[in-house]
Parts: C-alpha cells; structure tokens; sequence
C-alpha cells in the first residue's frame, strides 16, 4: 500500500495536530493552520523535526510535549526526525534567559546526549525515528558561509526579541554568539528541508527564522507548530531542573505518580490536554468528578504511558498506602553500609543511594523538613546513621539502612 493511501483525512490530522498548540497570536495561528492544511492536501509524508540541546542528562515532562506532537505526526504517518543540537547546545538558546547561559564543552554535551534518543523512545516510535546531530553540517561551515547565513537577518529583528529587548533595556551583555543561536537554527531547517518543525511557545523567534533561509536555498518555508511551556510541579514557574520543579522521563512510576498528585489542582486540565491522549469531552467529564480521582487518574496516564499500564497501577497502590494511609512499605530500596570512615553520614548515605544528586541537595531537603528518619525529622545533614534505619524522602520515596 502506497504512503499517500495511509494518509487520514485532511481535516481529521488538522484537528490533532494543532490540539493543544499555542503560537501566541491569533494572526500567526491562522497562517500556520492555513499552511499545514496546504501541505496535508498533498497527502504525502511530511518531513517533521524537533530540536533538542543536550544542556543535562535527564529528559523532563516539558519535553515530552514536544515529542507526543512528534508521535502524533508519525501516527499519521509522516516522517519524523529526532535531532540532538550537539552543536547549538554549544551556545545554549538565550530564551527567556535573563543573562547569557554558560557555555558546555563538546565533551559535556556528548555525555549529556548518550541518553537522550532512549529516553525519546519511550515516546516515539524508535524504527520509524531519525535521529541526527546538527554538529554533522554546522561544524563544517566555513566562516564566510557563517557570513552569507547572517546577511539574511538584521540586528534590529533580535533585539526586538523579548529576552534581548529586556536585556539591552536593563544594559545587560548580549553576546554576539547568543544572536548566532536563531541563524543556526534556521541552517537545521535547510538542511533536513523541513516541512514542519515543533518546538516550545518560547521558541518561536527561532522556529520562525528559518523560514526566509529556506526561500533563500530554493526550499518552501516551514510550518510552525508551537506548544505551551509546562509549568512545573509548583504550579507557577516552568518546568526546569534548576528550580527542582521538574518530573523526568526517567523517574520511576513510583515518582511520577508521586509528583503528580502534588500538582495544584489548577494545573490539572493543563497536564491532561497537553500529556495525555484522552479526548477533550473525557477529560472535562473527569475534571468534573472529586479533585483527587481525577488526580490520580492524571498520574496513571502520565506513569502508564512512559512505564506501562501495571507500574502506573502498582505505584497508585503505593501512594494510596504510603501517603494516604501512611503505612510504611514491607518493601523499600536498601542501601548496605560499606566498612569506611563517614559511609554512615546522612548526606553520604542519601548520594551513595541515588536520592540525591549532590551534597548541596541533601542540605536543601534537610533544610526543607523533607527528610525522616525512623519517623523523626532530619535537622542535621551530617546524622550517622545505623543498620536498620528507616529514611523517608519528600512524599515518596524510602530508604532502609542496612549492616555491611
């Protein structure tokens, strides 16, 4: 069976692929909804991309909203490319930055990268997924080539970009490689002679300049499909690892689930429209029920859909007993204590055994009231520990110490 004979119904991909989509103004939503439809009518494959900077080594939920747009793409059976900004990541995107971003090493990058196609995966279907590194072409760009991209772009179109324009006006640097960030972008899109690149609401400065440099290399200009910035388990600010916000693609069920039902109530509809692939009708009818079922269904869909149906299910069970009935799990992690001078120091303990990242982390949480130990609040992160301790991490997550 020919492509073009598996393609569905123009206005039925229409309708999918925009769910959920937010271009910031009305007049640029019309033009991108205009020139998809153009583009579907074709009925052939379309060559779709998203791009990704490898700036940390843990995928979040703000990014998968970007990928489940991805998903729906290849369910109608366009062609998908996953690629991994090995090279943008080198600048970093000065989007809503307040000051220019540290810049990462090649080496950096490659380490934060290794995962990043398997943590996609959980989304995207891997055989019908290119995964490409735009090192390949930038790299090798000569500087008079870098020279020739850039005449085709002005310095007052960035600085009339908000975070550039807020920067100027409060005399902050802006650095000339930060305005590069957009230029290489834009080349992204020439070279895998894009139809439709997705990307976040705050990137749209970025997604839109590739467009004039498609024309200028014979290419049609690319539709734009931009998504909603996921706020954070906070409710207020954007997901970010930074603010410690975040729910990654590699926590477990037992976590997700857990991080889940702390969400605001408000940001329930947001999560389900944006995560989840329940029709609009289900989810206003699940909405409309008691807050904490339609929560804990929200975590079931979010853990299920990255971990399987029976994790999401077995981690509902775990927060049921764990928080709302506050029993103690018969089974929890257990961390042996080696034979070695300060093995026993709560922070050690707590890094050694993956519930912390770093030193900095554990006195956070101690500071916080976050950590119990044997039921008792933490008030030093340098306690010594003994076998048969019991340790309990934010809402979810247990620790028994044991003897070596």
């Amino acid at each position: 069976m020919s492509p073009a004979r598996r393609m569905a119904p123009v206005d039925e991909q229409v309708e999918a692929l925009l769910r959920g989509t937010d271009f910031g103004d009305p007049a640029t939503e019309r033009t991108m909804r205009a020139e998809l439809r153009e583009r579907l009518e074709e009925d052939r494959p379309l060559n779709v991309y998203c791009g990704y900077d490898p700036t940390s080594v843990d995928l979040t939920l703000g990014h998968t909203l970007t990928m489940r747009k991805l998903r729906q793409f290849q369910d109608f059976g366009h062609r998908v490319t996953f690629l991994i900004g090995n090279f943008t990541g080198l600048v970093g995107d000065p989007t809503d930055k307040n000051k220019t971003r540290p810049m990462l090493t090649t080496e950096q990058l490659a380490t934060n990268a290794q995962t990043y196609a398997e943590q996609a995966f959980r989304i995207l279907d891997a055989e019908r997924t290119a995964v490409r590194y735009n090192a390949d072409w930038l790299s090798k760009l000569t500087f008079a080539e870098v020279i020739q991209l850039a005449a085709h772009y002005t310095v007052a179109q960035f600085l009339e970009r908000e975070s550039f324009a807020k920067r100027y006006a409060a005399h902050e640097p802006i650095h000339l490689s930060e305005s590069l960030y957009a230029i290489m972008q834009a080349r992204d899109a020439v070279e895998l002679e894009a139809d439709v690149q997705v990307g976040g609401r705050d990137q749209l400065f970025n997604l839109m300049a590739g467009r004039p440099l498609q024309r200028e290399f014979g290419q049609r200009p690319q539709v734009v499909i931009t998504l909603p910035l996921l706020v954070g388990t906070d409710g207020h600010e954007k997901m970010s690892k930074s603010l410690g916000n975040y729910i990654a693609m590699t926590d477990t069920a037992q976590e997700m689930f857990g991080k889940v039902m702390s969400l605001p109530d408000e940001t329930m509809r947001d999560y389900y429209v944006l995560l989840t692939a329940l029709p609009l009708d289900e989810i206003e009818s699940v909405l409309a029920g008691p807050p904490m079922e339609a929560k804990k269904r929200l975590g079931r869909e979010i853990a299920g859909s990255l971990h399987g149906d029976t994790a999401a299910h077995e981690a509902q069970s775990y927060f049921e007993a764990t928080i709302q009935r506050r029993e103690t799990p018969a089974e929890m992690q257990t961390y042996v204590l080696p034979a070695e001078p300060d093995a026993a120091r709560l922070d050690r303990v707590l890094r050694e055994a993956g519930l912390a990242k770093s030193a900095a982390e554990v006195r956070r949480l101690v500071e916080q009231g976050a950590v119990l130990v044997n039921g008792e609040r933490a008030t030093d992160f340098a306690t010594s520990l003994a076998s048969g301790d019991e340790l309990k991490v934010g809402r979810h997550r247990f620790l028994r110490v044991v003897g070596g």
